[in-house]
């Protein structure tokens, strides 16, 4: 009896000592679970039942000088639905035993997609098809889109009906109000949202937003639970990008061009406005430009803007840099004699024969621009070197790309890698605007350093970048280089003169009450092969007012069929001009243009 009681109280205090054992390796647990691991397990058990969607960071700006926006982000909704729960919820309340729960069903699907479809602009049986489709390929298909990049007002329509398996994802998109103002400069984006051409590319480290993300718990049948909605990472707006252009004057710039060019049936043209003494560019016109809101509206090769990637001989208009370096070296000056025959044969071999025939002209360096001809101008140029003059035309900016760096820009070519490749016809060809391209932006730079006083100023499209936390970066530079003297400048500025009053368009490109310096061009154009075509290009570059001169422009028109000649442009010249000064209230000039003489 004895051994029997102390038999079982071993039993009692073993089993007391395993409970007590399990008891604590289960407190210990419990303690590990909810104190020493709980952030670890939540976090894990959250992952197992949470999804995650990017917050998409908006794309900045972009806005002209007086903060006109010409594109911008607005808000844009994909709707879609998950098929699943679409043919679940339609079947909510239904007994499968039911003899026409099919029937049913279908019909509580078709009416939901047909309330659907009439608040997306849409038929509710394409809607309908949608599901069946997503369906058939996976029968638990839980995403399919039903429409993509709504605006608000369909969202707000959709959203009001309810619908539990309907779900919308916000995000930005991109808007043009302008239409094609500044097309061919803006550029545009995808349907992805990703850069594409222009500024939008060009400047992609600006204006692109920094994604951001969220996370949200799911039920058992993968819907959003409310309130569950956490930030795991903040969305980063892009910056604001500030542009040098006027909207309203590229406006009227681009109507003007667009007239004419139809008017004479060129194939395209180009349109810059450059400030003077800041080098900024008001206006960058293009014919044909492009929509950005309707890029497919647009042939691909009229999309970018050939004033900065298309290069081309620039022809007589260059004459003005020739006579300026020709000066500012000391070997000539607005006096300056020369006989210029129709046709020369220079020691070289080079063959060099002015536009039409006449006889020998006894002409000063003024005469030869006035007269535009290339035997007198082959004569002056010839008097500095090669080298030197090579060195000239770099510093006014040729040869390589402009300060802005556009997309596609263009450097223009001074016919190889100096003088040491050219041949006997190039020395003098490049004299006189021939055998080197340039575009028409640059050509816009070389008249910039004329008019202010032989400085050379960066041309500046943009004026920075504002990032959302209100720093600027990004500003140009705008430090300028003396490239000829004040003296060559206002000596090559008074011949100009000359040329806008004494030239065959004085009455065309008559701009009143102010005194303008211009000159006119007209080239060949290449075949594509390296050889010339039958097609020209015709331009006029010119700045005013030419006693103070404030403000340059440089139109051009290529292959125009109902006049290749230099009085094309010239209507576009004088309407811009006048509108430039008009708007910017410029005073009209005071003193009377200096005469010097063209002929001895």
């Amino acid at each position: 009896m004895v051994r029997n009681t102390r038999s079982h109280r071993a039993r009692i205090f073993f089993a007391s000592a395993m409970l007590f054992v399990l008891l604590s390796i289960f407190v210990l647990r419990l303690v590990e679970i909810q104190v020493v691991r709980a952030d670890e397990l939540n976090a894990a058990a959250l992952d197992t039942r949470s999804s995650s969607t990017p917050i998409i960071g908006a794309r900045g700006d972009i806005v002209d000088a007086n903060g006109t926006v010409l594109a911008g982000s607005v808000q844009r909704f994909d709707i879609s639905i998950s098929p699943k729960q679409a043919v679940a919820a339609s079947q909510a309340g239904l007994k499968e035993s039911d003899a026409d729960f099919a029937v049913k069903s279908r019909a509580v699907l078709v009416a939901d997609t047909e309330k659907l479809g009439a608040a997306l602009g849409k038929s509710g049986a394409e809607i309908l098809g949608v599901i069946d489709a997503a369906l058939a390929e996976n029968p638990k298909s839980d995403h399919a889109y039903i429409a993509k990049s709504v605006d608000t007002e369909v969202w707000r329509a959709v959203d009001d009906l309810d619908i539990p398996w309907q779900y919308a994802q916000s995000l930005p998109a991109r808007s043009y109000p302008n239409g094609a103002v500044a097309g061919n400069l803006v550029g545009f984006v995808g349907a992805d949202g990703e850069a594409q051409a222009g500024l939008e590319l060009g400047q992609d480290s600006c204006l692109a937003g920094i994604d951001g993300k969220e996370a949200y718990e799911t039920g058992a049948d993968n819907v959003r639970l409310p309130d569950t909605t956490r930030t795991i990472s903040e969305a980063k707006p892009g910056g604001t990008l500030q542009l040098t252009i006027d909207s309203d004057l590229q406006w009227f710039s681009q109507q003007a061009l667009a007239e004419q060019a139809q008017a004479t049936g060129a194939a395209w043209g180009s349109l810059v406005v450059m400030e003077a003494k800041t080098g900024k560019l008001l206006t960058v016109a293009d014919y044909p430009s492009v929509d950005p809101n309707n890029v497919d509206g647009t042939a691909a090769e009229d999309r970018g803007s050939r004033a900065f990637a298309a290069s081309y001989e620039p022809g007589s208009t260059f004459k003005a840099l020739t006579s300026a370096i020709v000066i500012d070296s000391g070997q000539a000056d607005p006096y300056s004699q020369v006989v210029a025959p129709y046709r020369m044969i220079f020691p070289n071999g080079a063959d060099v024969n002015d536009s039409s025939f006449h006889g020998d002209d006894h002409l000063t360096l003024t005469g030869v621009l006035i007269d535009s001809s290339n035997t007198g101008m082959s004569q002056f140029g010839e008097r500095i070197s090669d080298d030197s003059r090579y060195e000239y035309m770099k510093k006014f900016g040729l040869g390589k790309e402009t300060e802005v760096h556009f997309p596609s820009e263009d450097s223009g070519d001074l016919n190889g890698d100096g003088p040491s490749t050219w041949d006997n016809q190039t020395r003098y060809a490049t004299m006189f605007g021939q055998g080197m391209t340039s575009t028409a932006i640059q050509n816009a730079s070389v008249y910039q350093a004329i008019a202010n006083n032989g400085v050379r100023l960066p041309v500046q499209l943009t004026t920075g970048c504002t990032k959302a936390d209100g720093t600027v970066v990004d500003q140009p530079n705008t430090e300028g280089v003396q490239v000829v003297s004040p003296g060559a400048a206002r000596a090559t500025s008074d011949m100009l003169e000359m040329v806008y009053k004494k030239g065959w368009l004085a009455s065309q490109w008559n701009v009143p009450g102010y005194r303008v310096a211009a000159k006119t061009g007209t080239a060949q154009m290449s075949d594509g092969t390296g050889k010339y075509s039958k097609d020209y290009i015709v331009s006029i570059t010119g700045y005013a007012p030419a006693d103070d001169p404030q403000y340059v422009v440089s139109v051009s028109l290529a292959r125009p069929v109902n006049m290749n000649t230099s009085a094309a442009p010239a209507p576009v010249f004088q309407e811009v001009m006048s509108q430039v000064l008009k708007k910017y209230r410029v005073v009209p000039s005071g003193a009377p243009a200096p005469e010097l003489p063209a002929n001895w």
